[in-house]
């Protein structure tokens, strides 16, 4: 245990999460620190590309076989799957209607980049290896979340717009998911000669790039946290802070029924842990347009993004190297 509570207070002393910190406690204090949003806009696109690039660069090394192939299914059926657990858990706790319970669960059955992203960076600082298919797995676990709300909506009895050809195209071509599965193809067909020709531009820089991100990022969330006194209930509240440790708790179960590293199981319970806020509420807007934003959004990116960050991705980490031997 000791050695857990080491590890999770030295994760938490990264520069990565304190410039987070630094961007939350800004916000909250009312600050008028702000990034513009071209130049927050430039610095996600960096980072999704980087991810990708490096993911396809270390399957092309590594070769596609089961193991990729397996992990790619155990997250597409834990994207399925978590929803149902997030709607449970959310009537159990709130008094939210099916419709707008529906939306935050899909969420929570998708995965935030971001949120994976600053997992790997710190397992980089740890020293930490992991499995370079996690980010193609990451891809996977973005859309199948949102047929299973549209399915426990219409189970319900509530209202929804069903899977049309804008909400497929909402799925299948937001930026985010383009952009990732992209670099990702592009470091697969260029593999390591690609990687030796670009790497002084996506390795060395990548930290310091998140650092500004995060800091922008906390920005954001400390902003939603102000006003989101409305929408924010004990229940609600508790379902933000329970449900990523239940995610993580199944991404555990799963990383073992995998065979996965250390570091490789630390990224599951990321992702399943974490909640979408880029991909799924777009196709909310267009799935279920009756549900509350602000419900679902301050949920995801107001709680559940910050308690990641600070608290979560230390746990994940200590917990998976500890359990797995690492």
């Amino acid at each position: 245990m000791q050695d857990i509570l080491t590890l999770a207070g030295a994760n938490l002393l990264t520069p990565m999460i304190l410039c987070f910190a630094l961007g939350l406690g800004a916000a909250l204090a009312r600050s008028e620190l702000s990034v513009p949003e071209a130049a927050a806009k430039a610095l996600s696109i960096y980072l999704l590309f980087a991810i990708g690039f490096k993911g396809g660069v270390a399957v092309a090394d590594h070769g596609l076989d089961g193991n990729l192939l397996t992990a790619l299914v155990a997250g597409v059926l834990l994207s399925f799957a978590l929803p149902f657990a997030a709607f449970a858990l959310l009537k159990t706790l709130t008094r939210l209607s099916v419709t707008d319970a529906a939306a935050v669960a899909a969420h929570y059955g998708s995965i935030s980049i971001v949120t994976f992203v600053t997992a790997t960076s710190v397992l980089q600082s740890q020293g930490i290896a992991a499995e370079g298919y996690m980010v193609a797995v990451a891809a996977a676990m973005e859309a199948p979340a949102i047929i299973s709300a549209l399915f426990i909506v219409s189970r319900a009895g509530g209202r929804s717009e069903g899977m049309d050809a804008e909400l497929w195209r909402e799925i299948l071509l937001n930026g985010s998911i383009v952009l990732l599965v992209g670099s990702f193809a592009i470091g697969l067909i260029t593999g390591a000669e690609g990687m030796a020709r670009i790497e002084s531009f996506i390795v060395s820089p990548f930290q310091g790039v998140l650092c500004l991100f995060l800091l922008d990022m906390g920005l954001v969330a400390g902003r939603g946290l102000r006003g989101a006194r409305g929408v924010l209930t004990a229940g609600t509240l508790a379902f933000g802070l329970l449900m990523p440790v239940i995610g993580a708790a199944a991404g555990l179960a799963a990383a073992f029924l995998l065979g996965l590293s250390p570091g490789g199981t630390a990224l599951l319970m990321t992702l399943c842990a974490s909640a979408s806020y880029i991909a799924v509420p777009a196709a909310m807007r267009v799935a279920l347009p009756e549900a509350n934003p602000s419900i679902y959004l301050t949920l995801s990116l107001g709680i559940t993004f910050p308690f990641n960050l600070t608290l979560g991705i230390p746990a994940y980490v200590a917990v998976a190297t500890a359990l797995t031997g690492g």
